[in-house]
């Protein structure tokens, strides 16, 4: 049987692809889902029992595309679909199952399968835990090609992740090795690309080009940097991120930080005579008990540098059931005091928004390009869907260290939350014990008793 299949030069290329991991995609209107659907047609026929799996991260958007796709272009005589079970089989024993994870827990429904070829439509939709679980499927004794080919808009959960795995590294078109030892390569997908379409509706390109200026660069021109969702779009990198310099003595410093056991963010801020405000050190590590954080921040804060205040969030001054401390406390008692700043979440990423407001082609808030973490995680924070005011807390992983920055922000445009230390007399005994402690214990001492007064 003769198929006749037209595709466009960059849907060849996705499907000539040999890499390991293959991502294909960028702008609206490049034909990926097509092209994935072509590729998974040619490979069945290619390799006679092979086996195949399609994901999209919900059915109706797997029934509405993928599916309705596949039953348009897939030879009826040799092809037919379940669609109870959503398999397809050929006629030479190759399969092809169209699945959908909504949950993270909905990767184990595949946990004993075995493909040779796992397709991911809008890879963007997925985390990176499910995309690293399911490729642990790819795997047989047949001798078949074993790929992951995915395709995918920029934004949505999964945009830093799939950013970082298939964008940064190498130039699009260009095939690397990653650490991992994995082949990956980028193959960009642009209207321009897909001759069919612009043929068949030449007036697409005049509406997306009629777009404001930040979405035509989205749907367009497939920019990475901006995306649908984008919490901070004010995020410019030409202007927000800014070489190293050495930061002056007489300029305020603050360290500003985000503490959980899963990721310890800590930012060191300084604040220029005309209002600027520069994030020039970050120390961001996971899994820290509180005595390696504290010591850790300590250790990356040059001695003699004056430091201002330390910010930190509400929550760590509650009290914890078991030692009856509260995190600010047994920070304290490792050498590092707090400034409680607010928790106020929508003020806190509106003072942030203003710091990073663009005037005249300049903004207050810079960035050091050494501190990474920051620079990546502030612009990929996503809007909450329920409350546009606030960003999203997924994917969780990107939101400690701008946490730790709105925790400066508002303080610096709020400060009157800030707590007032607490004082009371102390005895000769109280203070006998204080001159014979360590800096660790004077400060214990200090929580414990408050600010000493007056002798007695």
């Amino acid at each position: 049987m003769t198929v006749d299949l037209k595709v466009t030069k960059k849907q060849m290329s996705f499907i000539e692809a040999e890499e390991s991991e293959v991502l294909f995609g960028g702008a609206a209107g490049g034909g990926k889902s097509y092209g994935q659907v072509v590729d998974a047609l040619l490979f069945a026929l290619k390799y006679p029992r092979s086996r195949q799996l399609i994901l999209r991260r919900t059915f109706p958007e797997l029934e509405k595309s993928l599916i309705r796709t596949s039953l348009s272009i897939f030879p009826r005589g040799i092809y037919t679909f379940n669609a109870s079970s959503h398999v397809g089989k050929f006629k030479n024993g190759s399969t092809v199952d169209f699945g959908y994870c909504a949950s993270e827990a909905d990767v184990y429904q595949y946990q004993s399968a075995e493909y040779d070829v796992i397709r991911f439509d809008e890879l963007t939709h997925f985390t990176e835990n499910q995309y690293v679980y399911l490729i642990s499927r790819v795997r047989g004794a047949n001798g078949y090609p074993k790929q992951i080919k995915s395709t995918t808009n920029p934004g949505g959960i999964g945009h830093v992740w799939v950013k970082r795995r298939f964008i940064e590294p190498e130039a699009a078109g260009v095939s690397f090795v990653a650490e991992d030892g994995m082949s990956r390569i980028f193959i960009p997908s642009l209207l321009d690309d897909n001759g069919f379409l612009l043929g068949s509706d030449p007036g697409y390109k005049k509406r997306l080009l009629a777009l404001p200026e930040r979405e035509k660069k989205a749907l367009l021109y497939g920019d990475w940097n901006i995306f649908e969702g984008q919490y901070f779009e004010e995020f410019d990198e030409r202007i927000h991120v800014i070489s190293p310099f050495e930061i002056p003595s007489h300029w305020r410093k603050y360290r500003t930080l985000d503490y959980g056991l899963d990721r310890l963010a800590c930012l060191w801020i300084a604040l220029s005579p005309d209002g600027g405000v520069y994030v020039y050190r970050e120390l961001c590590m996971s899994n820290l008990p509180i005595s390696e954080a504290a010591s850790l921040i300590l250790c990356h804060t040059p001695t003699g540098e004056d430091i201002y205040a330390t910010l930190a969030p509400p929550d760590l001054w509650g009290r914890s059931q078991e030692s009856g401390k509260s995190k600010a406390t047994l920070f304290s008692e490792y050498g590092l005091n707090f400034t409680k700043t607010s928790n106020d979440r929508e003020c806190g990423w509106l003072a942030v928004k203003e710091l990073l407001k663009v005037r005249e082609g300049d903004a207050r808030l810079k960035i050091f390009s050494t501190c990474r973490e920051i620079a990546k995680c502030l612009p990929a924070l996503l809007a909450d869907k329920l409350r546009p005011t606030d960003c999203a807390t997924e994917p969780h992983d990107i939101t400690h260290a701008p946490d730790a920055l709105r925790g400066f922000a508002i303080f610096h445009t709020r400060p009157a939350e800030v707590s007032t230390p607490r004082t009371a007399r102390w005895s000769a005994d109280m203070w006998q014990d204080y001159l014979a402690a360590d800096r660790a214990g004077k400060n214990y001492l200090k929580t414990k008793y408050g600010e000493p007064n007056e002798t007695k």
